[in-house]
């Protein structure tokens, strides 16, 4: 069993940055890709970018390519996102997502371990 516990969340002025954090139990962590996704209110949750187990491999949504950057250290079992040049369209609700294999995915339903969520606030 894994469990994903994501922090970084806040209010951020439009223009500014943010690191999300996602820690993960277990040592297996090094062996499936992660993503994370966003929900803001209101809508449903979408992809925003994900990352290959390896970290060699990215893919972001054309809505935060450019701004955003995902990364990872397996050593210490953590997957970031890198939040730049927010926007009050970025609010949302953050969440870490684990898949159950290698390869990195934007479908969520390959997606089977999720952390609580994170609130980001970008105000204008």
């Amino acid at each position: 069993q894994v469990q994903l516990v994501e922090s970084g969340g806040g209010l951020v002025q439009a223009g500014g940055s943010l690191r999300l954090s996602c820690a993960a139990s277990g040592r297996t962590f090094s062996r499936y890709a992660m993503a994370w996704f966003r929900q803001a209110p209101g809508k449903e949750r979408e992809f925003v970018a994900t990352i290959d187990s390896s970290g060699g491999s990215t893919n972001y949504a054309d809505s935060v390519k450019g701004r955003f950057t995902i990364s990872r250290d397996n050593a210490k079992n953590t997957v970031y996102l890198q939040m730049n040049s927010l926007k009050p369209e970025d609010t949302a609700v953050y969440y870490c997502a684990g898949a159950a294999g290698a390869y990195f995915s934007r479908r969520e339903g390959l997606y089977i371990y999720w952390g609580q969520g994170t609130q980001v606030t970008v105000s204008s």
